[in-house]
């Protein structure tokens, strides 16, 4: 096997790839022109976010046998093409579920106790006891919408408080259980008061969180998105929390983001957020921490190893 690693990735997948004679050719500094140049010439190819890998990519990959991307989102592949050319596709949410789930309850827990402002104000000399009382997560019912690995994750790091935890997948069913209660839209809409947002971006969910959807919740909202940036658009949330719909929002991802995540575009959207001192942001690193770089190496590789040795 010959292997293409396009994104840099935890070097324990390399490492495992060349314990079995494996080739793994680091392209790190490649353009997409010379990834179409060359990917005739392999039989995997690593990525994680660098470009969309579409089908005239594929159609030049004729001995590609397998993309594997070191995350959870596939959006980033033409996965019809890959199927229509026998290639393999893999991901790995197993590896980084565990860092959003912690990552949406710290933000969360941030935003309900008032943690950014009154560090800000103590450095500052200003001891405000009143104005930085917490609402506690206990006394609330959180809604999660998609229940996959990282919904699933959110689920089992807040069932240690006393609240009431709900979830709407519109593609899984049967997943209820003694702390989650699985609920079809309508009551989901009826009851959530936390909204916490982990589906796939795809096109039926980009923009789908938009001002209508969050109106159609009958009790305000508190919102986190850890998931993709489009399934919220930012304008809409911005008039959401104008019109006390949302009550706050927390977002480690944003519509305005790159391609590759790096970096982000500023909007008017963005800025009016910015003045907000309900909306609460970190750099999409939610799924990224030191363990999780590991792990999704480490899952990845191990899922391509057992289906081709």
């Amino acid at each position: 096997m010959k292997v293409l690693l396009v994104d840099e990735v935890h070097e324990n997948l390399a490492q495992k790839f060349e314990g079995l004679g494996w080739e793994c050719q680091k392209a790190y500094e490649w353009s997409r022109e010379e990834v179409l140049e060359h990917i005739h010439e392999f039989d995997g190819m690593i990525i994680r976010s660098k470009f969309k890998v579409t089908e005239d990519l594929i159609q030049r990959a004729t001995n590609l046998k397998f993309i594997g991307r070191s995350g959870a989102g596939m959006e980033n592949i033409d996965l019809e093409a890959a199927r229509a050319n026998n290639i393999q596709c893999f991901n790995s949410p197993e590896g980084n579920r565990d860092a959003v789930g912690e990552h949406a309850l710290g933000m969360l827990l941030q935003m309900f106790n008032h943690l950014s402002k009154s560090d800000a104000e103590v450095r500052e000399g200003i001891w405000n006891r009143p104005a930085n009382r917490g609402i506690e997560l206990g006394e609330k019912t959180v809604g999660i919408l998609g229940y996959g690995f990282m919904g699933t994750s959110f689920a089992q790091k807040i069932s240690g408080f006393p609240c009431d935890i709900i979830a709407y997948d519109k593609h899984r069913s049967g997943f209820g259980g003694e702390r989650v209660q699985e609920v079809d839209l309508e009551e989901f809409k009826a009851r959530t008061e936390v909204l916490s947002i982990h589906t796939n971006l795809t096109s039926e969910t980009s923009g789908m969180v938009n001002y209508n959807f969050l109106k159609s919740f009958e009790n305000p909202l508190y919102l986190i998105n850890t998931a993709r940036g489009p399934i919220i658009p930012l304008d809409d949330l911005g008039r959401a929390l104008k019109e006390g719909i949302v009550l706050g929002a927390c977002l480690d991802v944003l519509e305005t983001e790159g391609q590759s995540f790096e970096k982000m575009q500023s909007t008017q959207g963005f800025e009016d957020l910015l003045k907000s001192d309900t909306v609460f942001f970190s750099p999409h690193v939610a799924g990224w921490t030191h363990e999780s770089n590991y792990k999704m190496a480490s899952v990845l590789a191990g899922k391509i190893i057992k289906a081709f040795t």
